[in-house]
Parts: structure tokens; sequence; C-alpha cells
């Protein structure tokens, strides 16, 4: 779609090819890459399971009249990406204590979502009282521009930011974390303008540092269901839809769904390593806001040691084989300038981390290992690239762009490793102290970002 967008800017018209539930997603890709329009031709339905002899029907009936039209209209305009958005953004800040709406609970909670200012939850409506009460947890101006937020290109302003913070039911506290998040989701390793894939891919928070205790963050057992976490999440899912202007079925097109935006905090205390911030650069007494994402919540293997294996070796080969079981393994094999984004997050529940620590495991040597130990056969690769993969690859197809590297190639009879690098997994200590559980998550489109929390003087 991008470079579509990109050959009509040098004046070469071009269509995009959608199938059915994806044009509203091409339209606002393109919005945001400064395309006031797209041409577009739809084809009808699911392509990836329709047979050859529907497929060719529907590209001689229906696609190619389209194509042709798309080439004979006029060239669309162009805008700037971010400033008619942002000129709108400024005019309502401006204006921001202007009441837009009066009523009791109900009858606020039902003109939100009739806006689809909500996440079909009930809020806390956001006035200006409580708005205030934010505002007074940081010393930066309500109308100061954070960021600005793909796709819809939204100016992210301490107010609106706390406006959000509000209806998820956040306590004022958070207001730093919750800048800081915006601050990292708006950077372009994050990748935020990708997050609207099928896929589902669901943003999350990790906490570090002292603002976990004095914010009410949990880091233990059920985390991300008690304490700030849930509030915490849910504002972040309210920012991605009010701001970034991401809408259900619109331009966030999970096929089965999200479950509410999370949030984690290291168990800095029981863990027997330096924490996630410090593993970044970051001082053990800064607050940290990482923002990650997954497509992969689910089953948490418990890690036993046998008298033929050690707790340590089993929670090894455990996160090697679970790291072939989550992500999607023909994208999460690329690498390279033209490779794909990975992050991959361990959890390890603190009982599996001192025994890995006790036997001598560094976070490094656990990353090695994993990266060294998670293989899949060639066959079962070549599979998942040709049958789970849009562009519908060969192995030799891969290599032969770069994706993969040359060691693939002529290694029908052996293991190949998926992970491209130890430097996409990071592990992070929290959970239930008194279990032994692990799990690994992966981040679809998105690389992590982590900012420090900046407080109010």
């Amino acid at each position: 779609m991008r470079p579509a967008v990109e050959a009509e800017k040098l004046g070469i018209p071009s269509v995009v090819v959608t199938t059915t539930g994806f044009t509203a997603i091409a339209k606002a890709v393109a919005r945001a890459e400064g395309l006031a329009g797209l041409r577009i031709a739809e084809y009808p339905g699911a392509v990836g399971v329709h047979e050859e002899a529907l497929v060719r029907k529907n590209v001689e009936n229906i696609l190619f009249s389209q194509i042709v039209n798309a080439l004979t209209a006029p060239v669309a305009r162009f805008t700037s990406p971010a400033s008619p958005a942002n000129r709108e953004v400024s005019s309502e800040v401006d204006d921001a204590a202007k009441i837009i709406f009066e009523g009791d609970f109900d009858a606020v909670n039902a003109y939100f979502r009739s806006q689809g200012w909500t996440d079909e939850l009930p809020i806390i409506p956001p006035t200006l009282k409580r708005v205030n009460a934010f505002l007074k947890h940081t010393s930066i101006e309500p109308h100061h521009r954070i960021a600005v937020l793909a796709q819809a290109n939204l100016a992210a302003v301490v107010w609106n930011i706390a406006a959000n913070g509000v209806m998820a039911g956040c306590e004022p506290s958070v207001m730093p974390l919750l800048i800081a998040a915006v601050e990292a989701i708006a950077e372009n390793e994050y990748n935020l303008s990708n997050i609207g894939s099928t896929w589902g891919v669901l943003p999350y928070l990790l906490i570090n540092g002292p603002a976990v205790k004095t914010m009410g963050i949990e880091c233990g057992a059920q985390l991300i269901s008690k304490g700030a976490n849930p509030s915490i999440g849910r504002a972040l899912g309210l920012i991605i839809k009010n701001i970034a202007g991401y809408k259900m079925g619109k331009n966030y097109m999970g096929t089965f769904g999200y479950p509410l935006c999370f949030t984690l905090a290291e168990n800095e205390a029981q863990s027997p390593w330096e924490p996630y911030h410090v593993d970044k650069g970051f001082q053990k007494e800064d607050s940290t806001v990482t923002a990650c994402a997954t497509v992969t919540w689910g089953w948490p293997p418990a890690i036993y040691g046998t008298p033929d294996k050690t707790a340590a070796q089993s929670a090894l080969e455990f996160l090697s084989i679970e790291t072939t079981k989550k992500p999607c393994l023909a994208r999460l094999a690329e690498r390279g300038p033209k490779g794909f984004r990975n992050m991959i997050n361990i959890l390890l529940a603190p009982p599996v981390a001192r025994s890995l620590a006790e036997a001598g495991y560094s976070k490094q040597a656990i990353r090695e290992y994993v990266y060294e130990h998670a293989r899949v056969p060639y066959a079962e690769l070549e599979f998942l690239l040709k049958y789970g993969h849009s562009e519908a690859f060969t192995i030799k197809d891969a290599v032969r762009l770069g994706l993969y590297p040359e060691a693939y190639l002529n290694s029908q009879d052996q293991m190949l490793r998926v992970v491209p690098s130890p430097d996409v997994i990071n592990i992070v200590v929290c959970g239930d102290p008194d279990r032994n559980r692990a799990m690994v998550l992966w981040g679809g489109y998105v690389s992590p970002v982590t900012k420090k929390m900046n407080f109010a003087l």
C-alpha cells in the first residue's frame, strides 16, 4: 500500500488492491502518509481460501474494471500528514474548558458511546475538576503537544491524555506514566501506524522503577488484573482509540477482536538480575514505561526438574519450544535491513528466574540459548511460509529477497534457527512469586520503546 502512495507522490498513477474489509484501513494509512485520496480496487471476500476458478472469475468480472476506472480517475490531492489534523486538535484544545455535554452518569456515557469515544464499557465522565486533578501531577502545560499519533495524526496534548486517563478510571498520580507511554508509542520504532493488522496486535505497557510501588502497580500474582494495572492498560487503549484514531472494524482489524490493553510491572525485588530498564541504559532509581505489544496470550507452561534434568534446563528447553509455537514463524525468521520487526518478551515467575540464576545463567546467556535452540524443521517453515503468509514465498524466495540467511539454502534435512537475533529477546521477572510458570509474548509488528517518567516539580 505504501509503495502506491509514494508512486502517486511522484506522479505515477497507482492502484491498491484490497480485499473486503481492508478498504477502510487502506484509506486510513494513505491519509496518514499524506494522500488525501487513494485509488482502490476491492476484491470481494477472502481471496486466500478461494479456488483458482473463483479467483479468476472475480478478477475478470469485478476487479479488472475497478482497476481501469481507478487509473483513469483524477489524481488524488495530497496534504501534509500532520497539519490538518493538528490544526483541528489545537482548536479543540484551545476550547478545552468548553462543556460539550451535560447530564447524569448514564446520559454522559450514552453520549460518549454514540460518539465512538469509549471502549464499549462505561467510562468516568472527564469533568473539568477531574482533568485538573491529573494536571497537578505534571509541570507540562495543558496545551503542550507531547506527540502526534498515527494513524489519525492527531495531537496528543497533556489535556487530552489526562481526559482519557480520567475516562479509564486511573488515579491522577499516574499522569507522568501516561505521558511517557504516549511518548513511547509515538516513536517510529514502536510502529504504531501498523498495529491495525487482522493479527490483532494488542499494545501493553511494562513499568519499572519506584513508580511501581508509589502508583500501586502490581508485579506479583494475577498482576494484569489487580491494583492500578487494569485502569492504566485501559487508558492506553482509549488513547489509541481516541487520539491515534484506531476504530474497530475500520482501521483496527483484529479478526477476532481484542482483549483490553494491559499493564505489567517487573518484580525487581525478587529478580536475581538487573531490571529491564537498567538493561536498556536507565538508572535503577528511574521510573520508566516500556511500550510493547503482543499477538499472543495463553497457556504458561509449568517448569519442573526431574532426576535426569534440572529445573533450569527444563526452563531453557521449554522457552525454546514456546518461542517456536507462539509467533508467526515465517515473519519471526526474517532478519536484516529488509526484515520484519520483532519483539519477544519472556515473562518468568520469580521461582523460575531464581532456578536459572542459581544454575549460572545470566539474561544474556538465556537469550543466546533460546536463539540457538528455537528451531523448526525446514519442511515446517516452508509450509508456514507457503500457506500461512500473505506473500506466499518459498524459503528460496525469502533468501533471494534478503529476508532469510543464505545458510537456509540446501538445508532441507536440517532444523532451522528461527529467532533472528538474541537481541530481540527481553526477559522480565513478574507474576506469582510461588509458582513455576513462564510466558512467551511475541510483538507482531511492534518493537519495544522505553521512556522515563518525568514528575511534577
